[in-house]
């Protein structure tokens, strides 16, 4: 249960009778934690705005004047932990030399984040979230700019010469990669049965095997067209 948020704007200046204001930020802020954590336990469906204001200890006029309504507000939850996400791939996989490295580095990163912060996981992929408008958007835009990240790195470690054939290869195998992943996250945040770094050595472990061959593979030489004999 998401329990109420309390902050020094809930005491009263003695000297006035009155709460003390709070500075716009810090509102904000206390707003948003409040907002986060709802989201990540119920899911964007079951919270409302109701719900966020009185958490957060604020009527709901206010939450409406400070966020628009619940589509902006939980955007503005969702996108420190996308960018956390974008950020921590990128720097797994940047120092990699080849394509298996790139699988193992970005799967591990991937799961150190859900493990070390599932509320933060959970916003961003909740399951759910409506099927269109802003947040879908957005939130397709995150999945995107991971899967880019992926399929980049293994394209940078492929030969100059297979890049440009190998192209629309290395994007469907990024992105079956992060569905599998988002699977595989979502049951292990369900049942705790595993680590969450045997989770990840168990996706390296099946997957690694076919990219290092795919990678250590020569083109296959384009067949001609079989003769069409009338």
């Amino acid at each position: 249960m998401v329990a109420t948020i309390r902050t020094s704007s809930d005491t009263e200046d003695r000297s006035r009778g009155l709460p003390r204001r709070l500075p716009r930020e810090e509102r904000e802020r206390q707003m948003l934690d409040a907002a986060h954590a709802l989201f990540a336990e119920r899911g964007f469906a079951e919270t409302t705005m109701d719900d966020v204001a009185a958490a957060a200890g604020i009527t709901k006029p206010l939450l409406y004047n400070y966020f628009g309504n619940k589509e902006r507000l939980y955007l503005a939850c969702m996108a420190p932990a996308g960018e956390a996400l974008v950020a921590t791939v990128l720097d797994a996989v940047a120092s990699t030399s080849n394509a298996a490295d790139a699988l193992d580095s970005g799967l591990r990163a991937f799961f150190a984040f859900l493990a070390a912060d599932r509320a933060a996981w959970r916003v961003l992929f909740d399951e759910t979230l409506p099927a269109g408008g802003e947040v879908a958007r957005s939130v397709g835009e995150y999945r995107e700019r991971i899967t880019e990240l992926v399929g980049q790195a293994l394209l940078a470690q492929l030969p100059a010469a297979r890049r440009r054939k190998a192209t629309i290869e290395v994007e469907a195998l990024s992105i079956a990669v992060l569905g599998a992943a988002e699977a595989l996250g979502r049951w292990w945040l369900r049942s705790d049965a595993i680590p969450s770094e045997q989770a990840a050595e168990m996706m390296i472990e099946t997957l690694g095997p076919g990219l290092r061959n795919r990678a250590a593979a020569p083109a296959a030489p384009r067949q001609p067209a079989a003769e069409v004999i009338g």
